[in-house]
């Protein structure tokens, strides 16, 4: 059976878990080769291993903290030229994309990104991406060199499925130009507590309806009781009230969550974009004709104010 690269997205050792998600997908179509780079690499391997992993290929190095991209670009080379993999999966973070799209360059390869599907076909993979503010839904599959593609977070169930998971260092040779772009600093982002936006299962976010930077903690006790991460829309962060970091839109990040909950946001196109692709979307919203309630499974017509904490106290008694 042919083999599937994957890269692995690991803090020190400790697995994400849009890389085990990725497992599940690339054993659809291959047996996964996991690739860990960096500090911690080699702590990865249980973790990996008890996903479907047949092989882990590690290999740590200064370079990879030191510089930008390029020197993790080198090792993913590396392991495509070992492996001769049937495709190369990647999370559709920031940096992975971009060592996505380095790796295709270099091996002639087409690039398909933040896919939401993935299933084996007869002509190779066969991707499934939300596209033009996700107004449509495509299915595509490279047609020239091994695909190399993207995948959103949620887009799969994570899967234990256990394998072997032998661990094998990898050999990089670094080209001139990965050392070309320096680390200076490094500033740790405030931890809230709560999942990391692009990953959690749960969104819960505020709009222009929130009518407050003071009012976003009635958000935050929603997503709290549901253990979700803070979202807000363009107009509530251009307005001050919530960090940049927190947008979610065609201009912020975008989420795939298992249930996506909108307070006090009108739904302009803008902002589904980035979350169109929910699994399940509820809205409230005092107005019944804001475009949000086109999109939704389930609207709530009503004041947040009203409807949002009687929400959160409900959660909380049935949860004890």
């Amino acid at each position: 059976m042919a083999e599937v690269l994957v890269y692995v997205d690991h803090v020190d050792g400790a697995v994400r878990k849009p890389t085990l998600e990725l497992l599940t997908l690339a054993r659809r179509i291959g047996e996964p080769v996991a690739v860990a780079l960096g500090t911690g690499a080699g702590d990865t391997a249980p973790a990996l291993a008890e996903h479907g992993a047949v092989r882990v290929l590690t290999a740590d190095a200064p370079e990879f903290a030191d510089y930008l991209v390029v020197p993790k670009v080198d090792a993913l080379q590396a392991a495509y030229d070992a492996v001769s993999p049937a495709a190369v999966l990647f999370p559709s973070s920031a940096e992975a994309k971009e060592i996505a799209a380095r790796l295709a360059v270099r091996t002639g390869s087409g690039l398909i990104t933040d896919a939401v599907d993935l299933e084996a076909g007869d002509e190779g993979p066969v991707a499934t991406q939300s596209v033009f503010a996700a107004a449509f839904t495509t299915r595509s599959r490279v047609s020239r060199g091994v695909p190399v593609i993207t995948v959103k977070p949620n887009a799969a169930p994570v899967e234990p499925a256990p394998a072997a998971g032998a661990v094998e260092a990898l050999s990089v040779t670094f080209g001139e130009k990965s050392t070309g772009t320096k680390v200076v600093s490094r500033t740790p982002r405030t931890s809230t507590g709560r999942p990391e936006l692009t990953e959690a299962a749960i969104v819960v976010s505020g709009g222009r309806g929130v009518n407050g930077a003071e009012n976003f903690a009635i958000i935050e006790a929603l997503a709290d009781s549901l253990g979700a991460a803070v979202g807000a829309s363009r107009a509530a962060v251009d307005a001050g009230w919530y960090p940049h970091a927190s947008q979610v839109g065609q201009t912020g990040k975008s989420v795939s969550p298992q249930l996506y909950i909108a307070s006090g946001i009108s739904g302009a196109i803008q902002h589904r974009a980035g979350m169109q692709t929910s699994k399940t979307i509820v809205a409230v919203n005092k107005d019944a004709e804001a475009p949000i309630f086109d999109l939704v499974d389930y609207g709530v017509v009503g004041d947040l104010f009203e409807v949002v904490p009687q929400l959160t106290e409900e959660i909380k008694n049935r949860k004890g």
